[in-house]
């Protein structure tokens, strides 16, 4: 893979405003060797290793009792602590927080299509449950905090066996309570690994088996254990610990989220080895990133970005088969360029993928 002269920093991470850290962090002090003494793990399950050989013990997601509520409203009820929310466009919410803009926005809405039954209850803690009927009995269940942070989300299959996709330890949930970026104890990532083995362009994809071999791959560092869902769609440190392909045979329309008829066809073989990775593995979960270039306003991209990788997603879903609890979405706007230029770019109007299992969920829940 030939990177081109002005090719932006490798790590997402690296090209972030700075951000005042707290006095004591580990990312203060902690001297990156640290870092490299401890990457590129075999397996997930190295990855994951812990000082404690104890195994997690997860109880069924649904054992707690709850009180029926009705549908939540989409606006948020609060904001957290270091958060302003700056504006909201087509039903997305704008938050500044860390000297960077981020996007969110109701993520059930794919969730539910063609739903026989959609419920939710109140949990101690001021957490929700949203459960989600599928025709045939599956039961989709979504466990978020006060903020509306994912920190459990199981597959409940009609012979109730459960799959875990997303899971947070309890010792963890008050941490998750504020958005503050986990990154921030990390000392910085230093890859050992060529740039083709960290990051595949999908437009140098010669044989579809590539992209299978490319997402089967664990981690590149130690995972110090699993996040929620929304700390690795906030946090580039966090999702830089695993491998990104960049699909940039997808050509969107300038300002436009729509991915052309033409186009579609131009996912399977990704779509194949996503597949492939749940045939094998039900509890995986893939992030779906959305990147813009730096024409136009920073918020306007945001938005746009976000809705880049929403379609991917869908037509994953559509088109593919590729059942949209194991896929989440986010957009990036212009944050993480590629190429760094201020002007229109082809490779920075992207989407990417990467499989984040290992970051969420406990690799022994899916053996």
């Amino acid at each position: 893979m030939r990177r081109p002269e002005n090719a932006a920093r490798l790590f997402d991470s690296a090209k972030e405003k700075p951000v005042r850290r707290k006095p004591g962090g580990a990312g203060s002090d902690q001297p990156a060797a640290r870092a490299r003494a401890e990457r590129l793990p075999e397996s997930d399950a190295a990855a994951q290793a812990r000082a404690s050989t104890d195994p997690v013990q997860i109880g069924s997601v649904i054992s707690e009792e709850g009180r029926r509520i009705e549908r939540p409203r989409r606006e948020r009820p609060e904001v957290p602590e270091g958060a302003e929310l700056v504006r909201e466009v087509n039903n997305r919410f704008i938050f500044r927080t860390n000297n960077t803009y981020f996007i969110e926005r109701p993520r059930e809405e794919r969730f539910i299509i063609d739903a026989r039954e959609v419920y939710y209850e109140e949990l101690p803690r001021s957490r929700q449950r949203e459960v989600v009927v599928r025709p045939d009995g599956t039961r989709i269940v979504t466990i978020r905090n006060r903020w509306g942070d994912v920190v459990r989300r199981v597959k409940i299959l009609p012979d109730d066996r459960e799959i875990v996709l997303v899971y947070v330890e309890d010792d963890y949930y008050d941490e998750v309570l504020e958005w503050r970026d986990p990154g921030l104890d990390l000392p910085p990532l230093d890859l050992d690994i060529p740039v083709r083995d960290y990051i595949l362009d999908a437009e140098w994809v010669e044989d579809p088996e590539d992209y299978y071999t490319f997402l089967d791959q664990p981690p590149v560092e130690q995972v110090e254990r699993t996040y929620s869902l929304d700390e690795v769609r906030r946090s580039a440190r966090i999702r830089d610990k695993v491998r990104r392909i960049d699909l940039d045979i997808i050509n969107f329309e300038f300002g436009s989220a729509q991915i052309p008829e033409s186009e579609i066809g131009k996912l399977e073989g990704v779509a194949g080895a996503m597949q492939r990775l749940l045939k094998e593995n039900p509890g995986e979960t893939f992030l779906i990133e959305g990147h813009t270039d730096a024409v136009g306003a920073e918020v306007a991209n945001l938005a746009l970005s976000d809705q880049r990788a929403e379609a991917v997603a869908t037509a994953l879903t559509n088109v593919f088969d590729i059942a949209p609890e194991n896929m989440e979405t986010q957009g990036y706007g212009e944050q993480y360029l590629k190429v760094e230029t201020q002007g229109p770019e082809r490779e920075n109007r992207r989407v990417a993928i990467r499989r984040i299992t290992p970051l969420v969920a406990p690799v022994a829940s899916s053996e």
